[in-house]
């Protein structure tokens, strides 16, 4: 929990302070003393009477009652003073700056210690950042031993961090762009509280006239992915922007990040797919984190077309490749508007988007160019104004048009000032006025697109399609853990309402001589025990009488772990796919895309975790690479979407009544303008008692 002391504490301790400013307790509580903190600060120190000022006590048993300690000691020391502060001295709130727990992978000790703290932090309900953190930094207190320290504004970003040294660097990056910070939290170890409590904390608390609208977080290991989905969606709909980076996607990153946090990391893709059903914008780095931000707080993107205002050519083309490489447009400006806008700049201006009006260009004509796109293009959505210097002269009177139109522009209009080395004056001008730069067309560019390309959070809790809960609940609960069987299979699927194949099991040959001719001819027989069917050459299609039943019958059973032959309906279509898979914490992942062998050649695949509603379906199928075969191409039937749909639905709806089941495998279903048909099912159930 989170409990007020730690955000607004009337008193601190600086357990461990110091004298020198360049240890963790001298620094943080010099930090302290700079941000003027305005309640009672006290400092601990066993061989201090006064530090940097402040009267020192010897040991922590002699202060007076306490809201927040800030701990700046060895680890080994740590577990007894905390007792004796949350015991004793009535402290709800701890910051621990010390490293020596379970980051150290290989410290069993390590652990211990940090359990211990958090036992006795737990039993009197108060709260715990770290250990091995930089602290917090909030507008009441500055209550981190590192730097920069920004100067804090209440509709500035609210950045979570996991990693302190990355938080300062983030920082480090963003101010001189302007970018500007309200509340700053490195969890550190997160024994007690990660970044999806603080998260939660700030939806609990959320207040639309006081709070910062941007969260950024750097994530090294999701251990609460319910909790982050929950509360990221809830802030975003509340009118909140959210971007995250979330380390160790790779192999040697799941290394480096187990090693920094004693943390294992997450599958990439089941990130990519929580951060796409909350809404979450995804970083891949620092820069784009600082990018992004920055683009949230200015004027929201509605459209896709952009115009480029600019002096500069080869910028401007640069720019427009990166937009238009990634969805976003920068249209072709071609009216009578335009026409008497050309009239008004010098001679050998263009202002058929890019805008160029020349190097020589004025801050009067840049005021006209911006109230033309905003008030007379109505093609236009959102503006990029790049502009720097040679420094032959001054652009003072420029960047002063651009601050003041966009006071009052009803379109965004996103900065870029290069010169951030000849005209740094001018720019500090700016930045000075509250305004943020972006010192990289390409690096907005980029940013701008994955911003607009990034959905609305997901429904949570929709309504599914209605399945027969009793009959599936029956099944599960009759079945053994592990791969079930063909007619298992069949009675789920029925059950959910996702159509299949007519199909049936047969153990002998004379039953499936039988059961073919009651499908109907022509029919596919497949081996009944391997996973892979088609690896050992189990499959065979086009079965069209008895006798071709019998040989084929005997050839299958020949097959190693044969146990029965399986015999369809001969259908055809265009292959598709549907998958479950269960991650841990996660829940289910559902996934589509085209089937067959094409799912693990092209791997292009959709994902969103259970459950998904028609819409989020939809968006599933839309982003997939082959989602024009949907359409029908080059004379092939188009395949019935909304079937597809209902099909992901259903299964979403399969699980939520199952959660037993951690693994689901139709591949393929046969799609047509008509139908979807599950042609082969595997099934694979997990029971825990």
């Amino acid at each position: 929990m989170i409990t007020e002391q730690l955000i607004n504490p009337r008193s601190i301790v600086v357990v461990g302070g110091s004298n020198d400013i360049f240890k963790p307790g001298g620094k943080v509580l010099k930090n302290l003393i700079d941000g003027n903190f305005k309640g009672e600060l006290y400092v601990t120190n066993p061989k201090e009477d006064l530090v940097q000022g402040i009267k020192c006590f010897r040991s922590p048993a002699e202060l007076p009652y306490i809201d927040l300690a800030i701990i700046a000691i060895a680890a080994r020391f740590i577990p007894a003073t905390v007792e004796l502060l949350a015991q004793f001295k009535n402290t709800k709130a701890f910051i621990i700056l010390s490293a020596g727990f379970s980051e150290m992978k290989d410290f069993e000790e390590g652990k211990i210690l940090e359990n211990e703290i958090v036992d006795s932090i737990n039993s009197v309900n108060a709260s715990l950042v770290g250990p091995n953190c930089i602290g917090v930094l909030t507008p009441n207190y500055q209550g981190v031993f590192t730097l920069p320290i920004p100067k804090l504004d209440p509709q500035g970003c609210d950045f979570i961090s996991g990693s302190g040294a990355t938080a300062c660097f983030i920082m480090e990056a963003g101010i001189p762009n302007g970018l500007t910070f309200s509340r700053v939290f490195s969890v550190g170890n997160s024994a007690q509280l990660g970044v999806e409590e603080i998260l939660k904390y700030m939806d609990e608390t959320f207040d639309p006239e006081k709070d910062s609208k941007v969260k950024l977080l750097y994530i090294e290991n999701i251990d609460k992915p319910q909790i982050l989905l929950k509360h990221a969606v809830s802030l975003i709909n509340k009118g909140c922007k959210i971007a995250a980076i979330k380390a160790g996607g790779s192999e040697a990153g799941s290394r480096a990040a187990s090693s920094h946090t004693g943390a294992i990391a997450t599958s990439d893709f089941a990130v990519n797919t929580l951060f796409r059903k909350a809404g979450i914008v995804r970083c891949n780095g620092r820069e784009e984190l600082i990018y992004i931000a920055s683009i949230f707080m200015h004027k929201e993107l509605i459209g896709k077309n952009i115009a480029i205002i600019s002096h500069a050519g080869g910028p401007s083309v640069m720019l427009t490749d990166s937009l238009s490489n990634q969805g976003l447009s920068v249209p072709h400006i071609d009216n009578p508007a335009s026409k008497e806008l050309l009239t008004q700049l010098f001679p050998g201006s263009s202002v058929a988007n890019p805008i160029d009006f020349l190097a020589t260009g004025t801050a009067e004509q840049l005021g006209t160019i911006i109230d033309y796109v905003d008030n007379k293009f109505d093609e236009i959505d959102a503006m990029v104004v790049i502009f720097g210097t040679s420094g032959l002269f001054t652009v003072s009177d420029v960047y002063a048009v651009l601050d003041e139109k966009m006071k009052h522009c009803k379109k965004p209009i996103f900065p870029v000032l290069p010169s951030i080395l000849t005209a740094k004056k001018e720019v500090q001008e700016f930045l000075s006025k509250g305004r943020i730069n972006f010192p990289d067309e390409v690096f907005l560019g980029n940013s701008l697109s994955k911003v607009f390309n990034t959905n609305a959070p997901a429904e949570l809790n929709p309504r599914l399609p209605k399945v027969d809960t009793a009959k599936i609940r029956s099944i599960i609960e009759n079945t053994k853990t592990g791969y079930i069987s063909p007619v298992e299979i069949q009675n789920l699927l029925d059950a959910a309402g996702i159509q299949r194949v007519a199909e049936s099991v047969a153990e002998n040959k004379s039953d499936a001589v039988e059961k073919a001719e009651s499908i109907g001819f022509p029919v596919v027989m497949k081996v009944v025990g391997p996973l892979h069917k088609s690896d050992k050459g189990g499959v065979f299609l086009n079965i069209k009488n008895k006798k071709s039943v019998e040989s084929t019958f005997d050839k299958l059973m020949s097959i190693e772990n044969a146990s029965g032959v399986l015999i369809q309906q001969m259908l055809s279509g265009t292959e598709l796919f549907l998958g479950v898979k269960y991650e841990e914490k996660f829940g289910h992942m559902i996934l589509c895309g085209l089937g067959g062998i094409f799912i693990e050649i092209i791997k292009d695949v959709s994902a969103s975790f259970s459950p998904v509603s028609e819409k989020e379906a939809s968006d599933m199928i839309k982003r997939l690479k082959a989602y024009k075969i949907f359409k029908g191409t080059r004379g092939q039937q188009p395949i019935n979407e909304n079937k597809f749909i209902e099909a992901i639905t259903r299964l979403s709806a399969l699980v939520e009544a199952a959660p037993e089941i951690i693994e689901i495998d139709l591949n393929p279903l046969l799609g047509t303008s008509e139908n979807i048909v599950a042609v082969d099912a595997r099934i694979n159930v997990l029971k825990t008692n």
